[in-house]
């Protein structure tokens, strides 16, 4: 595993434009969506439940990496706006389960091929080494965004 701690100035510029690049690029992609009235964290419990099927509200705290209480406060109002459904959790009856709904499903879907739309239009302004040399980065950069 690099160390880049004592990497000098080019592993620190390296670094640095990476962050920018990603932030950048994540903006763009942001201003994608179908559903302007969701928030970033709110598309964000909804794309992990799509991913990790359905979740107590602590587990899903614990995946977003947000507070309980507040993880409380998003499931109630993508609750109340049809995008996931509570149900009694199966072996503890003092939890619940949130799952997405349909019409959740539907606007992910939406989102995705918008987005996806978008980056092969963007993709399509590149060089083939540069498609390849990004198709290559793919899995480190997931890698990383689950680190």
């Amino acid at each position: 595993m690099p160390d880049l701690s004592h990497g000098g100035d080019a592993d620190t510029a390296a670094v640095n434009a990476l962050r920018s690049a990603v932030m950048r690029l994540s903006r763009r992609l942001k201003h994608q969506r179908v559903d302007e009235s969701l928030s970033p964290t709110e598309m964000s419990v909804l794309g992990t439940l799509a991913q990790c099927g359905s979740a107590t509200p602590g587990e899903l705290a614990r995946k977003e990496h947000v507070q309980p209480p507040s993880m409380t406060r998003i499931v109630a109002l993508l609750e109340a706006k049809g995008l996931v459904r509570l149900e009694p959790h199966p072996e503890d009856r003092r939890q619940k389960v949130v799952s997405q709904t349909e019409r959740a499903e539907a606007m992910l879907e939406e989102s995705r091929r918008r987005r996806n739309a978008f980056l092969a239009e963007l993709v399509g302004g590149l060089t083939e080494e540069e498609w390849a040399a990004l198709r290559a980065a793919a899995p480190v950069l997931e890698k990383l965004a689950h680190m």
